[in-house]
């Protein structure tokens, strides 16, 4: 029988060590950047394999950072994926250089290599790889792509927790990756977001960046063994983490192993039941990645069902499920559309990609009751739309 109650498309696992650890903050005196920061800071670097990591206020705000520190700013062009939150290419625009997009390999959804190599001129300064879902970009060729044209290579690794690419961690891999842990994600802070870098100066400078370009060390001038003093080194900004953010990321980072856990276990039951229906195509996972299952992309054989994208979504909400679709293409919004002229047919496989794309419900609060709901809502669509 169809559901009862509406089931959201995503919901964060809050437990009671996430609000014990919380609650310790808040009674600590310690609220905004301070030691439970640093400590994630610490834990996290260990579990990706950084050298360093900064934990800032989003995943925009560390992938912004990563573009000033790096000296990217007004003539440069970066390029970066049509398929992918606006933030991945807004940040270009913040920083004064050009977003490039190149089209997507339509299977994995991330950037295509070959269409990289086409995009890349004597402006190009960066390159934005996005992990999309979870599922890790091709980093070998887009590294050796990035040495050949002396590429700065930042990965967007908001999807990317816990993904690996050939056994490496997405977080150790390019000269920086940013993370996010917004409330959506596999790891949740609330708002928050994370740097990782093996490069020294490029993690002082984004350090020193992200609290207004205050000496290090500035944060805890207000202890008995901080300094009154301090010197701004560069006109930076207020992107850094908050102790009560950082205290929830410590209990999440913890337990992260079983939310993957969990989350692997509805992925594969969902593979089980949509991969013999000619009516949809699962999302893969290449056998160079371990997949982090942030998202489950449904694509739907349109030529094959009575019915398009939008009406599924709105079937699947009478069936009291919820979807969402990741993402509109970046280049289809009024702004891009606006400032540079884009077009539909300018990027052919992100376009035709996201006219068949959704998600469907994927987190570890979801019992198995709701994945069976889900399977069987999805089902029952196909069956009265089908062809």
């Amino acid at each position: 029988m169809p559901r009862t109650d509406f089931l959201p498309y995503a919901l964060p696992l809050i437990e009671e060590d996430d609000i014990a650890e919380v609650v310790d903050s808040l009674k600590s005196n310690w609220i905004t950047k301070g030691p439970k920061t640093m400590e994630f800071e610490k834990r996290f670097a260990e579990f990706v394999g950084a050298k360093y990591a900064i934990a800032v206020n989003s995943c925009t705000a560390a992938l912004h950072l990563s573009l000033v520190a790096a000296g990217i700013g007004p003539g440069d062009e970066v390029i970066t994926t049509p398929m992918t939150f606006a933030a991945s290419a807004n940040v270009v625009i913040h920083v004064g250089a050009t977003p490039v997009f190149a089209d997507i390999n339509p299977v994995t959804m991330n950037i295509d290599v070959d269409r990289v190599k086409e995009k890349i001129t004597p402006r190009t300064k960066a390159i934005i790889p996005v992990h999309i879902g979870g599922h890790a970009c091709q980093m070998d060729e887009i590294l050796a792509l990035a040495r050949e044209h002396n590429l700065f290579v930042l990965e967007d690794g908001a999807h990317a927790v816990y993904t690996e690419y050939k056994g490496k961690m997405i977080g150790s891999i390019g000269n920086a990756t940013a993370f996010s842990f917004y409330a959506t994600k596999n790891l949740v802070t609330g708002e928050g977001g994370m740097v990782t870098t093996n490069d020294e100066a490029l993690a002082d400078k984004i350090r020193v960046i992200s609290v207004h370009g205050m000496s290090r060390n500035a944060w805890n001038r207000y202890s008995a063994a901080g300094s009154w003093y301090y010197e701004i080194l560069y006109p930076g900004y207020k992107d850094n983490m908050t102790d009560i953010q950082a205290a929830l990321g410590l209990t999440q980072l913890a337990k992260l192993e079983r939310m993957q856990g969990l989350r692997r276990e509805i992925a594969e039951r969902y593979n089980e039941a949509f991969a013999k229906l000619p009516e949809l195509e699962v999302p893969v996972e290449e056998g160079y990645t371990r997949h982090a299952w942030h998202l489950y992309i449904l694509k739907l054989n349109l030529d094959k069902l009575k019915t398009d994208r939008a009406q599924f979504i709105e079937e699947l909400k009478e069936e009291k499920i919820g979807t969402s679709v990741h993402f509109i293409p970046v280049h289809l919004h009024p702004y891009y559309r606006e400032t540079y002229g884009y077009k539909r047919g300018d990027y052919p496989q992100a376009e035709r990609t996201f006219d068949r794309i959704l998600s469907l419900p994927l987190y570890p609060k979801m019992s198995a009751q709701d994945t069976q709901d889900v399977i069987e809502a999805v089902k029952r669509v196909v069956e009265r739309t089908r062809k």
